[in-house]
């Protein structure tokens, strides 16, 4: 789940930093292990979704299933309670960037929707997002998808010792920018763990060499949102749902992540090896 360039004081205050430095946290392997366990639940959920987002099915049936799977695997949603968000996952379509509520809306034909979900598992927070396309998606809206996949699968590359937070925002920036896309800097990516949102923000678009540098032990979430229009966002009444302010489609994946001392592992990888759609 994305959160606001601005609200880093929030995200201190959620993750027991508040008042302090806001050093970015190191993890040991108990870490590592309570975020593969989590992370691998949150993929298994969005694996199990690929039968069900076909037009005609409704975001709060989505979000029925996500709910009924998280408790029958002993975890918790936590975006349910969230800061008063009411759901168990966020459902994104078409120009929605980020922060979609579930709701009586029926998927359509041609329709792109992302859906993020963050089981707490054992205290730790598994969050990733994925997009999938509703019956036969144009060309346009297909081609997006694809590039956001590849956006964070470059970002991820650089995801190793000794670079920074910069060289994964360049990475995604510069293959976003070379297809005329917009990359969004409204929202970004975060630390996460046994807190739902900490230290550092994780920027998508940026210059090399800049920002935290990675250090092993380092845990966070890259998440990138991409326009095939301007990367202006607004957020509605709601508080909570982010769309394009040029109505421009809007595309995002998101893994989970740790620095290891050789790069980086996925802890939100699909079990069952999709990574952009369409899934078999």
């Amino acid at each position: 789940m994305p959160v606001i360039m601005t609200d880093l004081q929030t995200m201190e205050r959620d993750s027991a930093l508040a008042g302090r430095s806001g050093a970015v946290k190191l993890y040991g392997p108990e870490g590592f292990e309570g975020m593969r366990a989590a992370g691998r639940l949150a993929a298994e959920i969005l694996d199990a979704l690929v039968p069900h987002v076909v037009p005609g099915v409704t975001t709060q049936e989505i979000d029925d299933i996500v709910y009924r799977m998280t408790r029958e695997a002993g975890a918790i949603p936590a975006t349910l309670g969230y800061r008063g968000y009411t759901k168990s996952c966020c459902t994104s379509i078409n120009h929605v960037v980020c922060h979609g509520i579930p709701g009586d809306r029926a998927l359509k034909d041609g329709d792109i929707v992302n859906v993020d979900v963050t089981p707490i598992l054992n205290g730790w927070h598994g969050d990733t997002s994925r997009m999938f396309l509703v019956g036969d998606v144009p060309v346009k809206a297909r081609r997006l998808v694809q590039v956001t996949y590849e956006c964070l699968m470059l970002g991820l590359e650089q995801a190793r010792p000794g670079n920074h937070i910069g060289d994964i925002a360049h990475a995604i920036q510069s293959h976003a920018e070379a297809h005329r896309y917009g990359v969004v800097r409204d929202f970004c990516g975060h630390g996460v763990g046994r807190n739902f949102h900490e230290a550092p923000e994780v920027i998508h678009a940026g210059r090399p060499g800049t920002g935290p540098e990675l250090k092993p032990g380092m845990i966070f979430t890259v998440e990138p949102m991409i326009n095939i229009g301007k990367p202006a966002c607004k957020v509605l009444d709601d508080g909570w749902t982010a769309v394009t302010r040029d109505r421009s489609l809007s595309a995002q994946f998101e893994h989970s992540i740790g620095i290891t001392e050789t790069g980086c592992e996925i802890f939100t990888s699909s079990p069952k090896g999709y990574g952009a759609p369409p899934y078999a």
